[in-house]
């Protein structure tokens, strides 16, 4: 049985839209704002995904894409939760997978090196934006605390990652030079 059956319903154009319960709430509410930084995110992840290359990370970035449909059910369906310390544990088991194969980091780095680096950047950014949208939800209702730990944790991984992937390609990171 196939779930969505149109895109398209014209119930939004009157600027509200629909949450998994039924309630109708505005589109510029905050837990909309929540869903469309998490829609943002995995789609940024999607690109990175195209973009890696090292086979032994193929099931991380895809984990981590339907983990961030799972979070976006909880917040599409208020009191609902989804994610819980086993997400967050994988992604700190990753990352410490990861930093075991990188040279000690001395020095703030820029964005960039290679495209799939750079994209991890990009990556990254957006989902730091989004543990702040979700963390402002927090304030105003509850939230699934093991979602904020998966967001935050996240980011780390995914700078983790980017340096990865800079160093797998043999491309140097560029540090920040402090003007004196």
């Amino acid at each position: 049985m196939a779930r969505l059956t149109r895109i398209t319903t014209r119930t939004g154009d009157s600027g509200q839209t629909g949450l998994a319960d039924g309630s109708r709430v505005a589109k510029d509410s905050l837990r909309i704002q929540v869903l469309g930084d998490l829609d943002e995110l995995n789609a940024a992840l999607g690109l990175l995904a195209v973009e890696m290359r090292p086979l032994a990370l193929e099931v991380i970035i895809p984990d981590i894409q339907q983990k961030l449909f799972s979070l976006g059910g909880e917040t599409a369906l208020p009191g609902h939760e989804e994610l819980n310390g086993e997400a967050v544990g994988l992604l700190e088991m990753w990352q410490e997978n990861l930093n075991e194969q990188l040279p000690p980091l001395e020095e703030f780095i820029l964005p960039g090196g290679t495209r799939a680096a750079a994209q991890a950047h990009v990556a990254r950014a957006v989902c730091r934006r989004t543990e702040r949208s979700l963390w402002r939800l927090s304030h105003k209702e509850k939230v699934n605390f093991e979602s904020l730990k998966y967001l935050n944790r996240l980011s780390d991984l995914l700078f983790d990652l980017a340096r990865f992937l800079n160093h797998e390609a043999g491309a140097e990171e560029t540090t920040w030079k402090r003007e004196k």
